[in-house]
């Protein structure tokens, strides 16, 4: 069963919305096309120039893919701040999956946000954020960054499975231990593998722990070593059976993520 039936795109003409759109498109193939809504959120929209640039830019950029005759694209044009805009057409739509864009930051200032991080902390949603640096659309290998707690709603999971099957990628398993203590199978370790290995099927490769006291740092050295080519997280300030968090660490990996970066909500 395909989970991903519909992806939206917020697309301001930018390097990163473009790359996004790209990303968006990648996922249309000869056995499966699903839909993609195309979002321009400005004050502007009645401007007739800056329709025939959206449209023209969109009509380049979808040549460059073989099958995107087989799925329906609509550009939607709304007035609204771009992040409720976003949400609005989320919901409206039934979107699976949002695919949005971003420059990042250097930014080590955790009251620093941009569209793209306020979006994944807000959104009820998966979101795909694809950094403006990214060359080339394919994922070999997925890590998929677990915490000590068992995973709230496995069920998230089939998102990042349909990711993987997609691009035939392999989904490792990450966890990073910045605490004193032993560390290795507890029982939420046990039952998070076996929910894993369910939802993931052939696709689940293995299981790391690694020692960093920087758990954002620990992410990234992995993400450099093992030449992950995506990063997939799953946010804690959403969670609904234990204490949501304030959402740091996954501010902090949009903000500063030189892979692609997936948020299974």
């Amino acid at each position: 069963m395909n989970d991903i039936k519909k992806i939206l795109v917020p697309f301001d003409v930018s390097a990163a919305s473009e790359q996004a759109l790209k990303f968006a498109l990648g996922f249309i193939t000869k056995d499966d096309a699903p839909e993609i809504v195309i979002v321009h959120s400005s004050n502007a929209i009645e401007d007739n120039t800056l329709v025939t640039t959206l449209k023209e830019k969109i009509s380049v950029i979808k040549d460059e893919f073989p099958y995107v005759s087989k799925s329906k694209v609509e550009l939607v044009l709304r007035h609204e701040v771009l992040i409720d805009t976003i949400i609005n057409e989320q919901k409206e739509y039934g979107v699976d999956l949002v695919i949005m864009g971003t420059k990042g930051s250097i930014a080590k200032d955790e009251g620093h946000i941009t569209n793209t991080a306020e979006l994944v902390l807000e959104a009820n949603c998966p979101v795909l954020v694809v950094p403006e640096q990214t060359k080339g659309f394919e994922v070999h290998k997925i890590a998929l960054v677990l915490g000590k707690e068992e995973i709230d709603d496995p069920s998230v999971l089939s998102v990042l499975l349909e990711v993987a099957r997609r691009f035939k990628a392999q989904v490792h398993v990450l966890t990073i231990v910045n605490e004193d203590g032993t560390y290795g199978y507890s029982v939420a370790d046990e039952k998070n593998e076996n929910t894993i290995a369910y939802y993931l099927e052939k696709f689940y490769s293995h299981h790391t722990f690694r020692e960093n006291q920087d758990v954002e740092q620990g992410i990234f050295d992995y993400v450099r070593d093992q030449k992950i080519d995506m990063v997939a997280i799953l946010p804690s300030n959403h969670s609904k059976q234990q204490q949501p968090s304030e959402g740091r660490l996954t501010k902090l990996l949009t903000l500063h993520t030189k892979v692609p970066l997936l948020t299974l909500d």
